[in-house]
């Protein structure tokens, strides 16, 4: 980048090689590991829901980082960052006003218009509501698309809980419609306040209501969650066609040169990370 060119006049590049330079807003601890930033971008970013970007702070490094907030037409890019390396160390770090640079969006996305008329199940563990509120906030948008919303998300524990406050917010709107229910669990309480369930993410589905003709599945968390939620979405009637895997692996360059983010012959960062479970069901490294 010229050195003249302050990040105030960057503007986005057709090259997805450079990245623009965003401005940090705001940022807050969320849990004891997570910070969530608000980035000020020169343009709108685009991106559809489950898409992801890099993000960079010269001299430290570049890494992928799930989209967390649904698409937008300002300029406003939102991402939870968790502390695991030293460029998120850096991060997290930093104060509002500095900058972070931002290639992207990238990957595959979920295709909301496909959905359209079907009821919607969200399963999510840990860390995993960060890229799937991309998806909730517009599907509560526009809940008159679809049939129904479930969304059932877990963590380990209560400290460990995403959006907590916006969470009991869905709660409460689910209360007042009829299309639209809410289960928090957590495996553990550890003597913390919580007012939730206690369980697995997988409980709930023995007995939940559902269609399965008419049910759409998108699940983001740890691959052994994704197993055991499967072997139950198919003991209730679903296929792989209608179940849907955000898989976040070790991404890289976010442009397929790099080869960390295979799976099999499969490049995440450019077919992924959303999946069509049919898709990929007999890759021996898709759940792995």
């Amino acid at each position: 980048m010229n050195a003249s060119v302050t990040p105030s006049t960057v503007v986005p590049d057709a090259d997805l090689y450079l990245p623009r330079m965003a401005r940090i807003l705001e940022i807050l601890p969320m849990s004891a590991r997570e910070k969530f930033l608000r980035l000020e971008l020169p343009a709108p970013l685009g991106h559809r829901p489950g898409q992801f970007v890099m993000l960079s702070c010269l001299g430290i490094g570049e890494a992928p980082i799930s989209i967390s907030c649904g698409p937008r037409t300002d300029n406003i890019l939102e991402v939870v960052i968790r502390d695991a390396g030293s460029l998120t160390h850096h991060i997290h770090g930093l104060k509002p006003g500095q900058y972070l640079g931002v290639r992207g969006p990238f990957g595959s996305g979920f295709d909301l218009e496909a959905w359209s008329g079907q009821h919607l199940l969200c399963v999510v563990g840990g860390l995993g509501l960060a890229p799937m509120r991309s998806l909730i906030q517009p599907v509560l948008a526009n809940l008159e698309s679809f049939s129904g919303f479930t969304l059932i998300s877990g963590c380990r524990t209560p400290a460990e809980e995403l959006y907590r406050e916006e969470v009991r917010g869905w709660e409460q709107l689910a209360q007042g419609n009829s299309k639209v229910r809410v289960i928090r669990l957590v495996d553990r309480t550890d003597n913390q306040p919580w007012d939730g369930r206690v369980g697995l993410v997988t409980a709930p589905l023995h007995t939940l209501e559902m269609d399965p003709a008419n049910t759409v599945v998108a699940m983001c968390g740890p691959p052994v969650m994704y197993k055991f939620v499967i072997l139950e979405l198919k003991a209730r009637g679903l296929g792989d066609a209608q179940i849907h895997v955000d898989l976040e692996r070790r991404m890289k360059c976010g442009v397929g040169k790099c080869g960390h983010c295979q799976i099999n012959h499969v490049y995440c960062c450019q077919e992924g990370p959303v999946f069509r479970f049919d898709r990929i069901a007999h890759l021996a490294e898709a759940l792995q």
